[in-house]
């Protein structure tokens, strides 16, 4: 643990960098291209580039050390944006989108390998602890790293915001190098259901047939065997589309707020939401110490939730309603990717690295198109109209995945119902034992995987 919390603090420093390098690397593309088509494409670019490192990173994450990919993404940032200080001036645009590209290449390949390789680092038990300090960490450097970009820019200048920015990378580079940390158990359960595996249909033994192209890129054949798993997925998806209109409606709203000072609501919604989500990922992990990772029902509430407070947060309450609002919306983001990611965390282990490759790239394409398709209807809508749209979308989608939960859960019920009293009285529900508490705890197969 104490290694870990070396490795969130370096990631903290990184995740500065990044943010920070979004609100420079902009502004620095629009002051030499002096085109705003050009600055969108280079935008368009970077999000594209995660894309395909999100694919790139699912289908090979099973064949690298983790801890290698995370130190030689760091690297190559930082060479990147070092090269972009030092030859700004002479290598011309053809540098600037290269730079574009290694960064949203480099970010998705570290996202997919840190959160496959964090049950193997801390145990799966602890995974949600780690999420939450991972998210409040970065939560943290987010507003930090906005916060500062108009600063380092305005006082320093773009060569030295991008040396800072690459100083945060190398740190994070030579803190990763050092790290004794472990990113593979070793153990072949891949053959075994991940620990709460939702009830739905197919087993363990039917998982670890599904194999070659299919298994690798495109994952269907075996999230099938998931099938709360693959909704999760959907339900993300839709979530990253709507959280796409609040990212742009919130300039919007800020100015027509307060057009003398339209920094001000923009700000205020930020740091509240940083707060609402340090505060989550604490009371998450106090509850998962008591009763495990919060299940696929607790997202599905955690995505309603988030989408009312968001559409609720673009009415123009007055400020002390508004200021509750953004803090639920905050508190319910963070509750609802800490439970995302652990939830996917607990896949087998030679499957997660292509799932959450494919996740993130599912998340990054909702989230690109979101930002077009929100951007186009903001030009005859008012900031609320798209914005309770989009997240209304989410909030449907959550209330199918609630109702489907519910409703596979029945189902598995009255199957085991049956089963039992076929067997006879007295008989159990096959996988499950009860604790002398009372309540029911997970039942483990012979590889040590919860069932």
């Amino acid at each position: 643990m104490r290694y870990f919390r070396f490795l969130v603090a370096g990631h903290a420093v990184s995740a500065y960098g990044v943010f920070l390098n979004l609100i420079a690397l902009n502004l620095f593309a629009y002051e030499t291209t002096g085109s705003a088509l050009q600055t969108g494409l280079l935008m368009a670019l970077r999000l594209f580039a995660g894309v395909a490192g999100g694919a790139l990173m699912g289908s090979l994450s099973h064949r690298f050390d983790l801890k290698r990919v995370l130190v030689v993404a760091e690297l190559t940032q930082g060479t990147a944006l070092l090269s972009l200080a030092v030859l700004q001036n002479t290598a011309g645009n053809a540098l600037l989108y290269g730079v574009v590209c290694v960064a949203g290449l480099c970010s998705t390949s570290s996202t997919v390998a840190l959160r496959t390789a964090i049950p193997a680092m801390v145990g799966a038990d602890q995974r949600v602890w780690a999420n939450g300090l991972l998210a409040s960490c970065r939560s943290v450097a987010m507003v930090a790293g906005f916060a500062s970009a108009g600063v380092v820019v305005s006082l320093l200048g773009y060569t030295a915001a991008f040396v800072l920015v690459a100083g945060t990378f190398l740190l994070a580079a030579l803190n990763l190098a050092w790290l004794p940390l472990r990113t593979r158990t070793g153990d072949e359960e891949d053959e075994g259901e991940g620990e709460g595996a939702p009830p739905g249909r197919g087993s363990a033994r039917g998982a670890g047939r599904v194999s070659g192209w299919l298994g690798r890129w495109a994952l269907l054949g075996f999230l099938r065997l998931y099938p709360l798993v693959l909704m999760l997925l959907m339900v993300r998806a839709v979530d990253g589309f709507g959280s796409s209109a609040h990212n742009v409606g919130l300039p919007i709203q800020s100015r027509a707020l307060d057009p003398a000072h339209p920094a001000v609501f923009i700000s205020q919604f930020w740091a509240t939401w940083a707060v609402g989500n340090i505060l989550a990922q604490r009371l998450v992990t106090r509850y998962a110490k008591r009763h495990g990772a919060p299940s696929e029902r607790a997202f599905a509430v955690g995505v309603m939730v988030m989408s009312a407070a968001f559409i609720l947060a673009f009415t123009g309450l007055p400020l002390w309603l508004a200021i509750p609002v953004m803090l639920l919306a905050g508190a319910a983001d963070g509750f609802t990717e800490n439970t995302y990611v652990s939830r996917l965390q607990a896949l087998p282990e030679k499957r997660r690295g292509a799932v959450f490759g494919l996740c993130v790239t599912v998340e990054n394409t909702s989230f690109g198109v979101g930002m077009l398709v929100s951007a186009a209807l903001m030009e005859r809508y008012t900031p609320l109209t798209v914005v309770g749209v989009m997240h209304g979308a989410a909030l449907v989608c959550g209330l199918a995945l609630l109702l489907t939960h519910r409703r596979l859960a029945t189902a598995t019920g009255h199957a085991g119902g049956a089963e039992a009293a076929a067997q006879g009285p007295g008989a159990a529900l096959p996988g499950a034992r009860t604790a002398t508490s009372g309540r029911p705890e997970a039942a483990r197969t012979d590889d040590g995987v919860t069932s």
